[in-house]
């Protein structure tokens, strides 16, 4: 906050812009520049109230309390504000806004036992995870539908006509999705919140599917889809970024990749439902399409239970209902108030740079802005590459593919509810891996290996036509891809996509990922009968694989890891220049990769790319004590113990 000013003139363009090149944090603070979000050149993470003197933090948290409503708790707010400024130091914070013990050990548990979380958080998670579940049977209906319902609605024949019409009824909530659903969900965000989103677009997953069951012509058929693929498409635009906004960051990414583990459970119902009403006769296949409307009613009656999103109330500048929301998803105040504080004041330097957007603009920003425009590039590798990686022919042809391959009915549905069930159990493993081993380390170690997988399914068809070796060895491969594909690109892009761009640009931002995930998917679900139909299973698995390496390409020059950093410092991640970064991994990752893992030469070390301010300070001590008394650099362990010393001796 500024001395003069209030946030609200802030936002009212009084005041110089932040995170310009030669300007301070805050006006008329000289004592701390800050880093340009549009071309962060030197790759800093800094701390926005890092360098602030503790006088000038204390008044700017009165004239925050004062503006916002929050006087009541403004003793906490000047604890949380120191805990923000340095949050590895809350044990030394001494004076009037000295920790409590109780307030202590409540900010060591945070990071001792990261997983034990509020009641509330669990409620939202587990809400955030039926909506997810609801996507995936939305998903596999058609898988098993699809070699009964052609022949009842008369477009079962091989002529270009059927399989286009097959193909339009596949992909119809991809197309209501990706042209209508994902960008209805900003203005509808705007209006009604992240809980609203969701409760609406609960509706068009109940009506719209119990209508497809009853559905006597193709027509009517699409029409339904097409209105189901707008709930998806508002709903998928939605949750992910309601659990990201929700989550500590220590554990976002696992929680935030729910999403996709319970997409993947959708997935597994959907194939397991499939499977089991096979035999009820005539009826079979509508009670396939029909079935998913059963997880909506749970999320519908759920989410008005979970609390709204704080950062939401914050960009409404609804701070007090902010602060109550909060609440429920801490464990404790001190953590409240610090969370609190230290959003409003990265939010600031959002506001400086992309205040005053309507819709359009917003749209046009994600290309325009560099910061914004590389959060939109990466968002965009992300989901086109889990569209280019194949597991959709899977998900939505598996039943078709298996037939094809020589399966009778009932092997077609009981392969690809092994699918279902390998692509769920997979998923598992990245709940500890996607915030310890990251998501761009995930993409890049699985994508290779998808590649062969697919390869060698396709390869496996040539096997002799009508054996049980043959159907076996296709199964397999196709098992192993789904292994691949559950802990790497399964979770990642919805994950990545809702954290990547800035609070002012999520809802449009994630719309535009969501959207071009689920365009493509509809392209691929129109185009893979006739490619599957010309080229067959050999040639169709075939292109997929070569797709997976060029998305293996794409992620390695255009996608920087967010792991473990909050929503607020990937400003800085992503202002660094796609140039500088491309530039580093062929210069630095891709060498020091082929000497560790290649030659396996242990010593090889990896220069950084990103540079913490608080790293740099340490540093800093560093040198100057082997300055003082003359050490080499060789002895930066004596070093760090002599800093260590120099710390003890201040306390």
């Amino acid at each position: 906050m500024a001395d003069s000013g209030s946030s609200d003139s802030i936002r009212q363009g009084n005041e110089q812009p932040k995170g310009v090149a030669g300007t301070s944090l805050e006006k008329g603070f000289s004592h701390t520049e800050h880093v340009n979000l549009n071309a962060n050149l030197e790759a800093r993470i800094k701390n926005p109230l890092e360098g602030i003197p503790r006088d000038e933090l204390m008044s700017r948290v009165h004239i925050f309390a004062e503006e916002k409503g929050l006087t009541e708790h403004i003793e906490l707010l000047r604890k949380g504000a120191l805990v923000a400024q340095d949050p590895e130091n809350f044990e030394n914070i001494d004076g009037d806004e000295a920790l409590t013990e109780e307030e202590k050990s409540a900010l060591r548990k945070e990071v001792e036992h990261k997983w034990r979380l509020p009641a509330r958080l669990f409620l939202t998670i587990i809400t955030c995870s039926i909506g997810a579940a609801v996507q995936g049977w939305d998903q596999t209906g058609t898988n098993g539908a699809n070699i009964f319902f052609p022949e009842v609605y008369g477009i079962g024949s091989d002529s270009t006509h059927d399989t286009i019409l097959v193909g339009l009824l596949n992909a119809g909530p991809y197309i209501g999705s990706a042209f209508l659903g994902c960008w209805l969900s900003d203005p509808i965000n705007n209006l009604f919140g992240r809980r609203g989103v969701i409760f609406i677009s609960a509706h068009f997953c109940i009506w719209p599917v119990i209508g497809s069951a009853f559905c006597h012509t193709w027509p009517q058929q699409l029409a339904c889809r097409l209105l189901m693929g707008i709930g998806m498409g508002v709903k998928a635009s939605t949750v992910p970024i309601y659990a990201a906004e929700n989550s500590p960051a220590l554990i976002r990414g696992a929680l935030v990749m729910s999403w996709q583990m319970w997409t993947a459970f959708g997935i597994f119902l959907g194939t397991a439902i499939n499977l089991a009403v096979w035999n009820t006769g005539k009826i079979n296949w509508r009670l396939m399409l029909g079935a998913p409307f059963i997880p909506a009613v749970p999320l519908l009656c759920l989410i008005y239970l979970c609390p709204e999103s704080p950062r939401w109330y914050m960009k409404k500048n609804r701070y007090a209902e902010a602060w109550k929301s909060m609440a429920k998803l801490r464990h404790h105040p001190i953590q409240v108030a610090r969370d609190i504080f230290y959003i409003h004041s990265q939010l600031e330097i959002e506001f400086q740079l992309l205040h005053g957007s309507s819709y359009f603009k917003r749209f046009v920003e994600l290309f325009t802005v560099p910061r914004v425009r590389r959060a939109t590039l990466a968002a965009f590798t992300v989901m086109i590459a889990q569209q280019m990686c194949g597991i959709n022919i899977i998900a939505f042809y598996s039943t078709t593919v298996f037939k094809e391959n020589g399966s009778s009915d009932f092997q077609s549905l009981l392969a690809s509810f092994g699918f279902g069930l390998i692509n769920w159990l997979f998923a598992f493993p990245a709940f500890w891996t996607i915030d310890t081993f990251g998501r761009r380390s995930l993409l890049l170690f699985t994508f290779p290996n998808m590649a062969w997988t697919l390869l060698a399914a396709g390869l496996s068809t040539l096997l002799p036509e009508g054996s049980t070796q043959r159907t076996a060895v296709v199964a397999l491969f196709v098992y192993l891809f789904a292994m691949f594909y559950s802990p790497g690109e399964g979770p990642v892009p919805f994950a990545y996509s809702a954290e990547v761009f800035p609070l002012s640009h999520r809802e449009i931002g994630m719309g535009f990922a969501v959207a071009t995930c689920l365009f493509w998917a509809s392209v691929l679900g129109i185009t893979f009968p006739f490619l599957l139909k010309k080229a067959g299973v050999v040639g169709a698995f075939g292109v997929y694989a070569g797709f997976n390496v060029v998305a293996l390409l794409m992620i390695f020059f255009f996608v920087p890891e967010t792991k473990q950093r909050t929503l607020e410092e990937l400003d800085y991640v992503f202002s660094v220049p796609t140039r500088k970064f491309a530039k580093y991994q062929v210069t630095e990752a891709l060498p020091w990769f082929i000497k560790r893992w290649v030659f396996w030469q242990r010593k090889a070390e990896l220069k950084p790319l990103y540079q913490f301010d608080h790293a740099k300070k340490d540093e800093g001590e560093k040198a100057q004590v082997r300055a003082q008394s003359g050490l080499l650099d060789a002895e930066d362990k004596k070093a760090d113990l002599a800093v260590e010393n120099k710390k003890l001796e201040a306390q």
